[in-house]
């Protein structure tokens, strides 16, 4: 059974499609062409992020079903192209490697409403709440959070206050990163 399953593994590149963490799934076209590839939120899980943020780059291994394309690992992530609204001035000033020195600091989400663009979390031993927009969320390369998730976030001190410039998931942070 597993020489079976290992001849119609594949390993794809291309970008995410649309995802929605609530359904629980969302799908994947191929650099290549070809059927989309579904993507379930337990696969997204197995790589440490509970979402994935629209036109992300992706590489994923898959396996051909009855049922289509579907994703059976998540290989890596890459966050879609960095360009901020104008309202996020505080963060599009910076130099994005200027952000990738500030410390990476452990953070529980408060709350966040996809609907509304943003929310709050608090970083842990400090009760101030730390603003994050949702365009911030989708360069980090996720689509959405919950309340009472780990992430990690570099902080800056923005105009109105403490903001996220970068949000990871709790796994992803605690991996090396490449620099």
């Amino acid at each position: 059974m597993a020489d079976d399953l290992s001849n119609t593994m594949d390993r794809v590149k291309g970008h995410v499609k649309w995802f929605d963490p609530i359904k629980g799934f969302g799908f994947v076209v191929a650099e290549g062409g070809g059927p989309d590839i579904l993507l379930h939120v337990n696969v997204l899980r197995n790589f440490g992020q509970s979402s994935v943020a629209d036109g992300a780059v992706i590489e994923v291994t898959t396996h051909r079903t009855d049922r289509g394309v579907q994703a059976v690992e998540v290989i890596a992530i890459v966050p879609p192209a960095r360009e901020l609204p104008s309202g996020l001035t505080d963060i599009a000033e910076m130099d994005p490697a200027e952000v990738a020195e500030l410390p990476m600091a452990p953070a529980r989400v408060k709350w966040f409403d996809k609907a509304k663009g943003f929310g709050f979390a608090n970083l842990f031993g400090d009760g101030e709440d730390v603003f994050i927009h949702i365009e911030v969320l989708r360069l980090s390369g996720l689509s959405d959070l919950q309340p009472g998730e780990a992430i990690a976030m570099r902080v800056i001190e923005g105009r109105r206050g403490r903001m996220a410039a970068e949000v990871l998931a709790w796994e992803a942070a605690l991996e090396p990163q490449e620099g």
